[in-house]
Parts: structure tokens; sequence; C-alpha cells
């Protein structure tokens, strides 16, 4: 029971760090910018997959995080940030180079949807954090407007 409890407190102090502080205004840019384009490069990878679910789900991706890609551009220079162009983590690149690697099918259906699900629960960290703690006026609203929309990209994970 007390290694257990350890364990858990442990991962809630591990989950709770990434986001321990709200971003600065540009780093949220940054973030978000590097979410969406990996959500869009690796949709494009899979909107002409066999499965008919996870092409659906692909083009919603690529339409929605256009979209939020957009709002956010918006309300950055609203609220008078300069913008650069997004840039992937480390992390984000290594799993779309893994995602090219695997060949069409079941496999790379599975890889995409495990890719998603940890992606989504990171973007709805940003956003939410960023929503109720951001310090830019017109991010921090849009970043509010997008949650919902990563809430619903998440609730359909696990039904792909």
């Amino acid at each position: 029971m007390k290694v257990l409890l350890t364990a858990t407190l442990t991962l809630g102090f591990v989950a709770s760090a990434a986001y321990a502080e709200t971003p600065k205004p540009s780093e949220f840019v940054e973030k978000a910018g590097a979410s969406d384009t990996f959500e869009i490069d690796s949709a494009k990878l899979m909107a002409t997959s066999k499965n008919p679910t996870i092409s659906k789900f692909a083009t919603k991706m690529i339409t929605d995080h256009t979209k939020s890609t957009k709002m956010v551009t918006a309300a950055a220079k609203a609220d008078g940030l300069a913008l650069k162009a997004p840039s992937l983590t480390v992390a984000q690149r290594t799993d779309l180079t893994a995602l090219k690697a695997v060949p069409a099918g079941k496999t790379k259906d599975e890889l995409y949807v495990k890719q998603q699900k940890a992606a989504h629960a990171e973007a709805l960290a940003l956003m939410k954090d960023y929503s109720a703690n951001g310090s830019a006026t017109h991010l921090k609203m849009t970043a509010a407007k997008i949650v919902p929309v990563v809430e619903m990209h998440a609730s359909m994970l696990p039904t792909l």
C-alpha cells in the first residue's frame, strides 16, 4: 500500500511538473504552434488510411488544428506578440519519423492513435492551464475556446 501511494504521489508530481508554471505568452504560442503542426503533419500521413474511422479522424484533425492555428495566430497578434514559424519538439519529430517508418495498415493506425492520445493529453493540459492562468488576454480567451475542441478530440480516440 505504501509503495502504491508513493508511486501515485510521484506520478502526480511528475504530471503537474510538466505545467507547474504557466508559460509566458510567447512560450504558449510556440507550444500551441508545435502541437498544431504535429497534429496536422501526422494527420496528413493518416488521411489515406484504409480504416475509414482513422481516415475521417485524421481529416478532422487537419481541419480543426488548421483552425486553431489561425485562432492562436490572430490572438497573438491582438496581444502584440511577434510570431515565429512553429517548430516541432524533438519528441514530435521522433514520433513523426516513427509514424512514417511503419507500413500502412493496422500497426500504423494503432501507432497513430497511441501518439494522438499523448499529444491530445499534452495539448489539453497546455490549453486548460493557459485559459485559467495565462497573462495575455486574447490568448487566454482563445485557449478557453480551444479546450472543448481538444476534449472532443480526446474523447473520440478510445473509439478508433
